[in-house]
């Protein structure tokens, strides 16, 4: 809630979990969740966004007074469904917060982030996400950097956020009538496109370097071609938000051929790299030759209109 003079006071805030067929997940993250909701002097609740069909997250979330949690199932496929009913939910709210059923928020997670909105009044906050795997990976994995990520300090701006860590500023939401694009619902990447968005509209996210959460990768990830799809989906979602935020009919096409020559050239570099690295026995250099290969054949493909639905369900 805001005072006359736009100064936040108390701030009505809701932490949406997003979840698919995780109950186990639940288990771990919501009292954790709970436990930061209920120390802070903000207004702070717990929201479980269930988009199993089954609604199979119903049972473990309800199991917390509702006080504590509360539930809704989105029955519509995909996450960018559940992402708008979680902004949906929130319509009292100043603020949303995301963060994934798989993820463990770290120290004083929250405190963090409200402390960072306070100081800079951003319209987003994304803060790190550290990989926690459940078996030791593959050193060709680990040297490939596929599960690392860019850190910065406190207070940087990024153009682009993932919702895995991620705080809105509702009111500027609201404000600009943005909405998670649902045709990006299975492929991934509606946050990519909403937060892209906000930026494009010249809109602040900022960087909070306290604000950690842990991503417990499971066994089934860590596997070459789990991680290699991974990084084409990345391609292929970037060059497909690209072009759609390049506008007019020309600025489409060229961002389009763009975005191919900019694939290109990152194929026949990653190719180049990773034919070095095994020459000369380098894992490292083999892995992120790979990973450069494979993000730019997505790119290509996503230049001109290819999805790939790696959320795909049966």
């Amino acid at each position: 809630m805001r005072t006359a003079d736009d100064e936040p006071t108390t701030l009505v805030v809701t932490i949406g979990v997003l979840t698919y067929r995780r109950p186990a997940d639940l288990v771990a993250i919501l009292p954790v969740l709970v436990e930061q909701a209920e120390a802070s002097a903000d207004d702070v609740r717990v929201l479980v966004i269930d988009n199993a069909p089954e609604a199979s997250a119903e049972k473990t979330a309800r199991s917390f007074p509702p006080r504590s949690v509360q539930y809704v199932h989105e029955p519509s496929p995909g996450i960018a469904a559940a992402r708008n009913r979680a902004i949906d939910e929130s319509e009292r709210s100043d603020l949303l917060i995301f963060i994934d059923d798989d993820e463990r928020p770290v120290g004083e997670w929250l405190t963090a982030l409200l402390s960072t909105y306070r100081a800079e009044r951003p319209a987003g906050i994304a803060g790190p996400v550290i990989s926690q795997y459940e078996e030791e990976p593959d050193p060709w994995i680990v040297g490939g950097g596929f599960f690392a990520r860019e850190r910065f300090a406190t207070g940087t701006q990024v153009q682009v956020a993932a919702t895995n860590n991620l705080l809105l500023d509702l009111g500027i939401v609201r404000r600009l009538g943005l909405r998670f694009d649902e045709e990006f619902g299975l492929s991934g990447g509606s946050d990519t496109l909403f937060t892209r968005s906000l930026t494009a509209a010249g809109e602040r996210i900022v960087w909070c370097d306290e604000a950690v959460v842990l991503d417990i990768v499971p066994s089934s990830r860590l596997t070459r071609r789990w991680v290699l799809q991974r990084y084409y989906r990345m391609g292929n979602t970037w060059s497909r938000t690209t072009v759609l935020l390049s506008g007019s009919t020309p600025s489409r096409l060229i961002a389009r051929l763009s975005l191919t020559a900019g694939g290109a050239a990152r194929v026949v570099q990653g190719a180049a790299r990773s034919t070095w690295g095994r020459l000369a026995r380098s894992v490292s250099r083999d892995a992120r030759g790979q990973r450069t290969l494979n993000r730019g054949l997505g790119m290509m493909a996503g230049a001109w209109g290819h999805v790939y639905a790696e959320y795909k369900r049966a």
